[in-house]
């Protein structure tokens, strides 16, 4: 996406794409904490479904100027769009939340530190594009930092590692987003970014909407509390607003396969926020895998080693 758009805060002011992927992947690090830890307060597609309805009034006043002028090219684009909307919107975040219900953080994210390679495969399959060797040397050695956070430091933790259905939702999630991020490539051209925004959030919300009134008719409503409602007004505002804008705008810069990598930061920032509002302590295996995880992003991302 070329276009420039300003949300709440102009992305002018931003000009390096890494600066957007770095924020995205923090605030989707919040997305799988609160997701969790809401489990038993939020069923999965009310958390979906109303985090997309906070993200599309979000949108909607940055949209609206550009529908009428745009609207013939956007009806044009509909095929493209629909698709983008259900895989990136409707499905992705859902099948994480399903996830979160019946597997642990550590399985979530280790499943999740896959997108990368998932995203590269397609690229290849679908794009016929292809990484350097200091590139594929880069994904490798970030792939090993995050492996090294989810194991604590002992190889015997992942060996105790066991799939259930959460980690094939989680599965199916890393499938969605790999395809999403391929997807951009064909996003249509000439639609105002905050307009294509729009139109794929409202996509997801149809098509969450059956599964959400189904969910409420087999009794599993909203808790409503301080946390629940907390909850999803950050899954709204970080993850679902500003983490998509920034992330297709990064996209549209620096590519899929670049951009895809900046997943291995979730379990950085898990680290961190764990530290901030938990009061864990890092331990030196965190610190190594951050700084592999770092290393890993700097092969991929340097201009210098192209």
């Amino acid at each position: 996406m070329s276009a420039r758009f300003s949300p709440i805060v102009s992305l002018r002011r931003f000009p390096n794409p890494y600066v957007l992927l770095t924020c995205s992947s923090l605030f989707w690090s919040g997305n799988m904490v609160v997701g969790r830890a809401v489990r038993g307060d939020v069923p999965p597609f009310a958390l979906a479904f109303w985090r997309w309805a906070i993200a599309f009034l979000l949108t909607v006043p940055f949209a609206l100027p550009h529908l009428p002028s745009q609207w013939p090219l956007l009806k044009r684009n509909w095929f493209a769009t629909t698709v983008l909307g259900i895989i990136g919107v409707g499905c992705y975040n859902t099948f994480a939340y399903l996830a979160l219900r019946h597997t642990t953080a550590t399985n979530a994210l280790l499943l999740n530190s896959f997108i990368p390679i998932a995203t590269i495969t397609l690229s290849w399959l679908l794009l016929r594009k292809t990484l350097r060797r200091v590139e594929g040397i880069g994904v490798l050695v970030s792939l090993f930092g995050v492996t090294i956070i989810i194991a604590r430091g002992n190889a015997a933790t992942l060996a105790g590692l066991t799939l259930n259905v959460g980690d094939l939702w989680m599965l199916l999630a890393v499938l969605a987003w790999a395809l999403y991020t391929i997807g951009l490539h064909w996003r249509p051209e000439g639609i105002h970014p905050m307009l294509l925004l729009a139109a794929l959030t409202l996509i997801g919300i149809v098509t969450l909407l059956p599964a959400y009134v189904l969910e409420i008719h087999n009794g599993a409503g909203i808790h409503v509390t301080p946390k629940a409602l907390f909850a999803i007004a950050y899954v709204g505002v970080l993850p679902g607003f500003a983490g998509y804008v920034f992330y297709n705008r990064a996209v549209g810069e620096v590519g899929a396969n670049k951009a895809s990598l900046f997943i291995h930061l979730m379990p950085v920032f898990g680290t961190l926020l764990s530290a901030v509002f938990l009061d864990e302590t890092p331990m030196p295996y965190h610190y190594a895998g951050i700084a592999l995880i770092f290393s890993g992003i700097y092969l991929t991302t340097s201009r210098r080693l192209a």
